[in-house]
């Protein structure tokens, strides 16, 4: 489906993980410029530099901005007003994070967050969690290339983008015991494209998937099934989020260095 859009930024390079701070402030990050990017309400915009290979980015319950860097293999957080940048997260079962991709927060405060590797290992990615306490540990291993990361609310189910099969995986999560159970394959997002990249839920409970190479963002609804199909300009969109209105969808795509707002 063909959709109103308007770009807001372009040139960027390779943006990613798009968030809204509380003061409505819109980042991204460029995973090729080692730089936040920040989109004020009146237009204007700013870089900050942070080094390394940032990657997805989430706001967290406390108001800071964390992201992954797949470049210096942690998970790093900043303060959106005084620019404070700290590294959270550096290492699991005594190794260091296996470059670090996306990340969400469940609704105790737990951080989940996806590590793939390098794009052409397909055997260690894995799924970590960071909780409240700061224990640090896997809830799955082995998938190809794990990626996106959604929690649909009504059910507590975790899904996992698992990009280079072409699918997204669905379990309950426990946050008690840490465990992800009953997994099963929750939707496939077909031959065009490598596959499923950012994900996020929409304020209409569909869960919205960027398709990576695919110039689409593919709709399902909460049992997985497909209902609708967004166009977007350029082949690689990566990530998205929801304006705090619910109204338009904020896309970070690759190809073109763009960030798009579609009117919803």
């Amino acid at each position: 489906m063909n959709m109103e859009t308007t770009i807001l930024v372009t040139d960027l390079r390779f943006p990613e993980g798009p968030a809204f701070d509380d003061a409505g402030r819109l980042w991204c990050v460029e995973q090729e410029g080692e730089s936040l990017f920040c989109r004020h309400a009146d237009g204007t915009t700013e870089r900050i530099r942070v080094g390394g290979k940032p990657n997805g980015l989430t706001k967290g319950p406390d108001g800071w901005l964390y992201f992954c860097d797949s470049g210096k293999n942690a998970i790093r957080r900043i303060h959106p007003d005084n620019r404070q940048v700290e590294t959270v997260l550096d290492q699991i079962h005594g190794e260091p994070l296996n470059m670090p991709n996306d990340l969400i927060f469940d609704k105790y405060g737990n951080l989940l967050f996806s590590c793939p590797g390098p794009s052409d290992d397909d055997v260690h990615g894995y799924v970590g969690v960071l909780t409240t306490k700061g224990a640090v540990d896997m809830i799955t291993e082995g998938l190809r290339y794990p990626n996106g990361l959604a929690m649909l609310p009504e059910t507590d189910g975790l899904l996992i983008a698992e990009t280079h099969r072409k699918r997204i995986w669905c379990g309950q999560w426990d946050a008690v015991s840490l465990t992800w159970e009953n997994i099963r394959v929750w939707a496939e997002t077909g031959d065009k494209g490598f596959g499923p990249d950012g994900l996020a839920v929409g304020p209409d409970g569909n869960l919205y998937a960027a398709v990576y190479g695919g110039s689409r963002i593919q709709v399902f609804d909460q049992e997985g099934v497909p209902v609708n199909e967004i166009s977007v300009p350029g082949e690689n969109p990566t990530n998205l989020t929801f304006t705090p209105d619910g109204h338009q969808l904020i896309v970070t795509e690759a190809e073109k260095g763009q960030l798009i707002s579609v009117h919803l």
